[in-house]
């Protein structure tokens, strides 16, 4: 019990450092398992405290039964025998009162200490509502069926890790989706909650009628008043005194009648049309991105294949890498993305990890207009900061960068470690500032993000790319490389062919790290060009 409690005041330490947006990074969510599996050790100790307490109270029930049993048989004769006579004062004035006792003992005491001291750093409601958007995300995104993600058989995932969605699963989550008043996903979500319903899977909390209610209004809600009819009466027929779906059948029949009576426009059939199907949202570029994240419209055409090569590099025989350089390989031409493989060791990625999971708080991103940092609904994972002080293995990592690289990295930002959490992403953007961001770096004094280095700390099974929405290019994680680009020309301005995205991981645990490096102290080591785009 002593080893018990030392383990929650452990995972009470961590929890608290970051108890909030547990969603964002799975590497904070491992913890909630070991929570919640002390928890159920917490749980089996009271069962057995309970079940000891019923043995107790068992056996003297059995014991008394028999008792009563002969007794009753003849009162007079059993009250005879003065022992008899005496035992029967002292179980009624003494043993029935200890018996009470014995069942107003509370044994939950100390399971239900334990659950309200971790309840405390549990994930809250804003947890659950990202992770169910988590979901859908990855919905849209890999053009997942709500079956495929009900059944748990997504694209590499392990067949020892599915899990299955039930009814209430499938309900909530499209009542998180009508809470935001998302009546696309409302409906894909019901549907398969009454599908599961209507193949004879037992739910104590939902019903058809409750379903079909959400299920009639979303879809009405999408322009769809004959579908929206078609499930009022399939409500009705199960409760005919709906007082709501009463209403809107007459409602519906008459909007229907309406119609027929207008002979349905060629407009308002338009109108309807474009009122179904997936909502349009603020990302212009939205369709291209998660095609970009599937594996589709990549260009890389036979031509472009044929310019792009592997290597020994040696970085202009650099003294380290004279004798042992290190493999880069082409990733794109124009603009230049190379990738280093094995170039960080396990050892030294699991100690980044080790360091940066104590400090992981939700990933912020540049606002233009205050010049600071903020958290963003497009931008799902956990990122700490790590100064080459902190540890010897960050400052490896620094000087290697700069070998590699050839720029000078005592002028970049600190080495950023990121975990992405349930359908973790970061929608498209640009690393660098733009010309309407003139303050982007300003309180650096250290000019503008002249190049990105990105390592991959570990591999994802499925999903996690780094896209670049511009070229049509995906990379895709493997664990030990490194990524690298210049986000400006040599003149100084904005490569925009740099625009990327790193795509919601799908299946996995994806651990990235990235440096960035800026203009000054570069001076003359990329020298500038004569033209914009040199």
């Amino acid at each position: 019990m002593a080893l018990s409690w030392f383990l929650i005041h452990i995972l009470l330490f961590t929890s608290s450092l970051a108890h909030n947006d547990f969603f964002t990074s799975i590497g904070h969510m491992t913890d909630l398992l070991f929570t919640e599996k002390d928890l159920v050790n917490s749980l089996k100790d009271y069962i057995r405290a309970e079940e000891r307490k019923l043995e107790q109270i068992k056996k003297w029930a059995d014991k008394l039964d028999v008792l009563s049993a002969a007794a009753t048989q003849d009162p007079e004769g059993f009250l005879g025998h003065p022992v008899n006579a005496f035992k029967l004062m002292k179980r009624l004035n003494t043993e029935w009162g200890e018996l009470e006792s014995l069942v107003l003992t509370d044994v939950s005491d100390g399971f239900i200490s334990n659950l309200t001291i971790q309840r405390q750093y549990f994930p809250n409601d804003d947890d659950q509502v990202g992770a169910a958007k988590a979901l859908m995300r990855l919905q849209d995104t890999y053009q997942l069926d709500t079956g495929t993600i009900s059944t748990g058989q997504l694209p590499g995932s392990s067949s020892s890790h599915r899990s299955v969605l039930t009814v209430e699963d499938c309900y909530d989550l499209g009542k998180v989706a009508y809470s935001e008043a998302d009546y696309y996903h409302t409906e894909l979500w019901m549907v398969q909650a009454l599908k599961q319903l209507d193949e004879g899977e037992m739910s104590s909390s939902v019903d058809a009628v409750t379903i079909l209610d959400y299920l009639s209004y979303s879809v009405y809600q999408q322009g769809d008043l004959e579908r929206s009819l078609d499930f009022t009466k399939r409500l009705l027929e199960l409760d005919p005194t709906h007082q709501r779906a009463n209403g809107n059948l007459k409602y519906f029949e008459y909007q229907l009648a309406k119609q027929e009576k207008m002979g349905a426009s060629e407009e308002a059939q338009t109108e309807e049309t474009q009122r179904k199907g997936r909502p349009d949202d603020y990302l212009p570029e939205r369709k291209k991105y998660e095609q970009l994240c599937r594996g589709e419209g990549l260009r890389m055409t036979p031509r472009r294949q044929s310019r792009l090569f592997c290597r020994y590099f040696s970085n202009n025989r650099h003294p380290k890498y004279v004798i042992g350089p290190v493999k880069q390989e082409d990733e794109w031409d124009h603009p230049h993305i190379v990738r280093y493989l094995n170039i960080v060791s396990d050892k030294e990625m699991e100690k980044v990890k080790e360091l940066a999971k104590p400090r992981l708080r939700r990933a912020t991103v540049h606002d233009p207009q205050t010049g600071k940092l903020t958290t963003a609904h497009y931008r799902v994972s956990k990122s700490a900061w790590l100064g080459a002080f902190e540890h010897p293995v960050v400052d490896k990592i620094n000087q290697r960068i700069e070998d590699l690289t050839g720029l000078d990295v005592t002028t970049a930002e600190d080495l950023q470690v990121a975990n992405y959490g349930m359908g973790g992403q970061y929608e498209p953007h640009f690393d660098f500032g733009r010309k309407d961001e003139p303050d982007a770096f300003e309180e650096l004094g250290t000019g503008n993000r002249i190049a990105t280095w990105l390592l991959y700390m570990s591999d994802v099974q499925a999903g996690g790319a780094t896209v670049f929405t511009d070229i049509g290019a995906s990379v895709w994680p493997r664990k030990g490389t490194a990524v690298f680009w210049y986000n400006l020309y040599p003149s100084g301005e904005g490569d925009y062919r740099t625009r990327h995205a790193a795509c919601p991981v799908l299946v996995g645990n994806k651990w990235v790290s990235n440096k960035w490096i800026h203009e000054r102290g570069q001076e003359f080591r990329r020298r500038c060009g004569l033209q914009e785009t040199d």
